[in-house]
């Protein structure tokens, strides 16, 4: 667990979103099968999450699995799923303990139902925790979450619960996987790509970014406290001038 201090962690930013990006690649370089390199992804992830209460992170959200990421390799993609259900098997008294409240994020009708039940559950376990809010985007893609939320208003317009010129940008937000959360603040992209890949496109309209070389399983919490000290020395105008 990170014990340092960050000076700057009252000006920080409150919800940091991460695109875990580079585990394959990090594994390949090592001659090392690429679901190696996302086992140790996984055990980054326990590091940053126990991290986030001491560096004033009250929202972290993690990209593990996009709705393009099916074009993997069977093999690779299988893994995956395997590696997401032992995370949650292994991990789930861990995130209860520690305040950890988790929510999923994205499609869940191409998921498998033992996988689907799983999330449910720690969902349901997490619920009452503040510690900590945790959200995973599993097969999400932001173009995805927009379109489905675009049928949802669309199925309320039909039944009249719903009137078309009622709908603002409120009303889309509600109907976003993410009704309820913040916006992040921050956005960060390891293993060096300058892309956001789909992640969150609505919800980082006003959101600060890092793109930064380091490979996610070598991502450490060090690194992940340097980003907050350059967010806090950002000036954020949302669109207004400087004063």
């Amino acid at each position: 667990m990170y014990e340092g201090g960050n000076s700057s962690c009252s000006e920080g930013p409150g919800h940091v979103a991460i695109i875990m990006d580079g585990n394959g690649r990090w594994a390949e370089s090592r001659g090392l099968p690429r679901l190696h390199g996302h086992r140790r992804g996984a055990d980054r992830v326990r590091e940053i999450v126990e991290a986030c209460p001491e560096l004033a992170i009250s929202h972290l959200t993690l990209f593990a699995f996009s709705t393009e990421n099916w074009n993997r390799p069977v093999a690779e993609v299988s893994g995956l799923m395997r590696l997401f259900r032992r995370y949650i098997k292994k991990e789930g008294a861990r995130l209860v303990a520690e305040g950890v409240r988790v929510r999923f994020i994205g499609g869940r009708e191409r998921l498998a139902d033992d996988l689907r039940a799983l999330m449910a559950g720690l969902e349901k376990q997490t619920e009452r925790n503040n510690r900590l809010n945790l959200t995973v985007a599993i097969n999400y893609g932001g173009r995805d979450e927009i379109l489905r939320a675009t049928r949802r208003m669309a199925a309320a317009v039909l039944a009249g619960d719903l009137s078309a010129d009622d709908i603002s940008t409120a009303t889309i937000e509600d109907h976003l996987d993410t009704a309820g959360l913040p916006d992040p603040d921050l956005i960060v992209r390891t293993s060096g790509e300058c892309r956001v890949s789909g992640f969150l496109p609505w919800q980082s309209a006003y959101a600060e970014f890092a793109f930064v070389d380091t490979r996610w399983p070598d991502f450490t919490v060090e690194q992940l406290a340097a980003q907050i000290q350059r967010f806090g020395q950002r000036e954020r105008r949302f669109g207004a001038v400087a004063g």
